[in-house]
C-alpha cells in the first residue's frame, strides 16, 4: 500500500500553519470524501479505507502527542518536517524526517 505524507507547517502572525494533527485530520476528510464519492457510485474503495483506517489509527494512537510535540520543536528552528505513515493492515508504522533549511 502506499504510504501517506504529511507535512506540518509552522504558524507565525503573518503565515496560517499547520501542525501534525491538524494536517492528519485535514488528509482524513480527503479521504473520507474520496470514499462517500466511490460508495456512492458503487465502487470498490480498499486503498482509500487503507489509508483511512491508517490516518484514524495515527490520530487514536498514544504517541500522537510526542510527535506533534516534537515537530513543534523542528517547525521552531526553522526546519521542514514530514511524518510518513505506513498502513500495513494491522498497525501502521510512521517515520518523522526532519530537513534542514539552507
Amino acid at each position: 500500500m502506499e504510504t501517506i505524507k504529511l507535512e506540518p507547517k509552522y504558524s507565525t502572525k503573518e503565515i496560517s500553519g499547520k501542525c501534525l494533527r491538524c494536517a492528519a485530520k485535514h488528509e482524513l476528510e480527503i479521504h473520507l470524501r474520496g470514499l462517500l464519492g466511490r460508495y456512492e457510485r458503487g465502487y470498490g474503495a480498499k486503498k482509500l479505507e487503507g489509508k483511512f483506517e491508517a490516518l484514524v489509527s495515527f490520530l487514536k494512537s498514544p504517541g500522537l502527542e510526542k510527535l506533534v510535540n516534537e515537530s513543534e520543536k523542528y517547525l521552531a528552528e526553522g526546519r521542514e518536517v514530514e511524518l510518513i505513515i505506513y498502513p500495513d493492515g494491522t498497525q501502521p508504522k510512521y517515520k518523522l524526517v526532519v530537513k534542514w533549511q539552507p
